[in-house]
């Protein structure tokens, strides 16, 4: 499954390096920051509606679109997906420890 990820961020990667008419890759790179941005919000928003009207095909579409509109971030902030392999690494390490909820006195 990572390789299937380090393709998809080798190819985003790519367009930045060495831009193609006509890629839409190229395109959002082009508009810049604020325009992925508002497609990682549209893609968030396509993807909760999906799941909540229970359509498993459409839901992994939308979070297909949400992945890659990520990647674009990623790549246009300069961040690696080995460190974000490393954060769900390190947090894989985690599971089963429960966090212990913390006890608010309300009176105070």
């Amino acid at each position: 499954m990572n390789n299937v990820l380090e393709t998809l961020y080798n190819v985003v990667l790519d367009r930045k390096a060495n831009p193609q008419e006509g890629s839409y890759t190229c395109y959002l790179f082009d508009k810049g920051l604020d325009k992925i941005l508002k497609k990682i919000g549209e893609e968030c928003s396509e993807t909760i509606i999906a799941a909540k009207n229970s359509d498993k095909s459409e839901t992994v579409y939308e979070i297909s679109d949400l992945i890659y509109h990520l990647m674009v971030m990623m790549v246009n902030e300069g961040i690696e997906l080995n460190d974000v392999m490393a954060e769900l690494d390190s947090r894989a390490q985690k599971i089963g420890n429960l966090k212990q909820m913390r006890v608010t006195d309300k009176n105070t």
